[in-house]
């Protein structure tokens, strides 16, 4: 099991801002990240292949409490989830096309936001290229492409092809207990001088958003998922969201000045 090699720190620091940091190419004001699945989506595609061709929801949820207590770092629990299918790779794309479905307000933000100079980030504890074939799904190639997407990865195992039974498995991100820690992406954002700072935002609903959490301006917790119990037993400021149409709504107030980021961090509604 590998992991993706880390930047050359000294040629990282040197090469131009924009290329450290993408979603700084266009000068915006506003920048949203967000996780993937069960936010962009309505389901988890990793916990839909785990349920339905791994070892099931109930160790699945059993390591999801394990994670929030502490107990169990979350790529640990996430690398056995991804071990326990077998089923090849090209097998579960098709499997996961045809049940799992897009937030119903996704596109009319996706849209507002590109029409609007907010970048979008898609910063996944999920693997890239299952993103890539669900977001092409829903949006269409060209359109999906021009988001950004930072997440885990896959490969075939040694002596397999991926689309051999047991033939792929999750390569990580980096190092840390989270297998991608999503605060190494926002941080250098969040800590620009003020005069370049764009306003953060991020949304989230899961254990694989808790590195997330408190990196951002604002933060959109889906309701009644793991991430709002952290966020209250860590006293993190958040606003609680059902679907992207209410997102939207809020981000639109804090861009038209009839909202602030601290007022609209609200909890639970």
């Amino acid at each position: 099991m590998g992991s993706v090699s880390s930047p050359n720190p000294a040629a990282a620091s040197s090469a131009p801002l924009t290329l450290r940091l993408p979603a700084l190419q266009t000068s915006p004001k506003y920048i949203f990240f967000t996780d993937f699945d069960g936010t962009i989506t309505q389901q988890d595609s990793n916990d839909f292949l785990t349920d339905n061709l791994g070892y099931g929801a109930a160790k699945r949820k059993g390591g999801n409490q394990d994670v929030l207590s502490g107990r169990r770092h979350f790529r640990d629990i996430f690398q056995e989830m991804m071990d326990s299918i077998s089923t090849p790779y090209d097998q579960c794309i098709d499997q996961l096309l045809k049940n799992i479905t897009l937030d119903e307000g996704f596109k009319e933000f996706f849209y507002w936001a590109r029409e609007n100079n907010v970048p979008i980030v898609v910063l996944s504890g999920g693997m890239e290229p299952i993103i890539r074939a669900l977001l092409g799904h829903f949006l269409g190639k060209d359109e999906a492409d021009t988001l950004q997407i930072v997440s885990n990865d896959v490969a075939p195992r040694p002596g397999k092809s991926l689309n051999d039974e047991g033939g792929w498995q999750i390569v990580f991100h980096d190092a840390s207990g989270f297998g991608h820690d999503k605060s190494i992406e926002i941080r250098p954002y969040a800590d620009l001088p003020e005069n370049e700072r764009p306003v953060l935002f991020y949304a989230g609903d899961g254990v694989s958003d808790l590195s997330a959490a408190k990196e951002t301006d604002l933060l959109f917790a889906k309701a009644a998922r793991d991430l709002v119990t952290y966020c209250e037993n860590e006293h993190v400021p958040f606003t609680t969201f059902e679907d992207f149409s209410e997102i939207l709504s809020t981000v639109k107030d804090i861009v038209a000045g009839k909202l602030s980021v601290k007022d609209a961090a609200t909890g639970r509604k």
